[in-house]
């Protein structure tokens, strides 16, 4: 008899929190974002309350720095001392294929799993602004459809060079064999985008392979997710949407030849936790209030690809064209699109609802009201489990671990401990072996 389903989390972790006003409380930890010390201690956090990984976005353009933090410590360099940090935790991070190169990504991400002892994820990302192309030698950036067919054959060279070694080539006889060079292989790789010859300079990683998540929300994306991801992470503003989107890539999974079961898709949830249900809404109405007009709405300009900075706040939100044609980020787009049809807020309304997490999915309220409303998105089609968006931190961490993970064990949905050591085992993923597909 198979163990029951259990949830899944991720710490989704960023700068001072994903409220776009969180920097600037008067105890926001603006000051600790070079500090790795400050990571460190979210890992810990995050290991103490038993999450599969924590997970770090990235980006290639500041954008308007006047706005707050966004982007600081490289996240593959952070994550080599956060392995160090910790022992059992996974840890994931964005690395767009857009503007790497396939050798230099494996190479990078084998290495950290040797680091971390096999608690490597990667997030797979085809990047969405010209402003970072034009960091990387680009005027802008290909069309949606090159990144996606970039990102696949991009995913197929570091998958071939993970395997080009096996398992077994360490031979280390210090008589005179270090290695047994007929197991490893040249890959031999000429395609579209990359010619690579390979092997990989770094003998196979702990996990065969690093775990390869996707988030995809546009077609090319849930196509791409279906054929490679281990788990994915989603936009769901609310119920109706996350369900929808679970069942449509779960089928577009089944039909890769792929068991649906193996793949774990995981919305994103920004919480605010109180003793009250009025407490934790005052919480949220507190950092709402600290949240600058004219930044918000820049934001929102970058989100619609229109400008918004004449739009009556206390109006409704003007009608925005269709989802068909639009060429900015599509998945944040769709959701805005929901909020929009599912509310009909102001503007000032939609500024605040998508302050902390740009429209995922927000529980605001007591530890047993969120554990409810997580225990419903669990049996009702959702989602395997979230990725966690504390909106500030680093409180609201320790809040969702030390208020709602309790909850949520008792009524047996989640571990109580670490039964594996790798994050393919935390996963309930099995190790590939050389060769396989993804």
């Amino acid at each position: 008899m198979s163990a029951p389903r259990q949830l899944h989390f991720n710490a989704f972790l960023m700068g001072c929190g994903h409220h776009g006003a969180a920097w600037r409380r008067p105890q926001s930890p603006a000051d600790q974002l070079g500090d790795i010390s400050f990571y460190e201690r979210l890992a810990q956090s995050a290991e103490r309350g038993f999450f599969d990984a924590v997970f770090f976005a990235d980006g290639h353009a500041v954008g308007d720095v006047s706005t707050g933090p966004r982007w600081f410590l490289e996240p593959l360099t952070a994550m080599a001392a956060m392995a160090r940090a910790t022992s059992r935790i996974g840890l994931v991070s964005t690395v767009s294929a857009s503007f790497y190169t396939p050798f230099h990504a494996a190479r990078m991400l084998a290495s950290l799993d040797h680091i971390s002892k096999g608690r490597i994820g990667w997030n797979v990302v085809t990047s969405m602004f010209d402003a970072e192309a034009r960091n990387h030698g680009m005027d802008v950036l290909p069309s949606h459809d090159q990144r996606y067919s970039r990102a696949a054959e991009f995913i197929e060279v570091a998958l071939k060079l993970w395997d080009s070694w096996e398992d077994d080539a360490l031979v280390l006889d210090r008589g005179g064999v270090y290695a047994d060079p007929t197991r490893v292989r040249a890959i031999g790789h000429s395609g579209e985008h990359f010619r690579v010859d390979g092997p990989l300079t770094v003998p196979r990683p702990p996990q065969g392979r690093p775990v390869l998540f996707q988030a995809g929300a546009s077609d090319p994306g849930r196509a791409l997710a279906a054929r490679y991801a281990e788990g994915i992470y989603a936009v769901a503003y609310d119920l109706a949407s996350a369900q929808e989107y679970y069942q449509d890539v779960k089928r577009r999974i089944t039909e890769a030849g792929r068991d649906p079961d193996a793949v774990l898709i995981m919305p994103g949830l920004v919480t605010y936790v109180g003793s009250t249900q009025a407490q934790a809404q005052a919480k949220q109405a507190e950092v709402d209030a600290l949240l600058p007009t004219e930044q918000s709405l820049a934001q929102l300009r970058t989100f619609v690809q229109q400008d918004c900075s004449n739009w009556d706040l206390d109006a409704p939100v003007p009608p925005l064209p269709p989802l068909a044609g639009f060429t900015g980020p599509q998945g944040r787009y769709a959701t805005i699109l929901r909020i929009i049809q599912a509310e009909q807020p102001t503007v000032r309304q939609l500024l605040g609802r998508l302050a902390a997490g740009g429209g995922h999915c927000t529980m605001v309220g007591t530890p047993e009201q969120i554990a409810d409303q997580i225990e419903l998105w669990f049996h009702s089609g959702a989602a395997d489990g979230f990725n966690v968006m504390p909106p500030l931190l680093p409180e609201s961490l320790d809040e969702f671990v030390d208020r709602v993970i309790p909850v949520l064990q008792r009524r047996g949905l989640f571990r109580t401990r670490y039964t594996a050591d790798t994050l393919r085992g935390h996963l309930g993923l099995q190790r590939p072996t050389v060769g396989a597909d993804a």
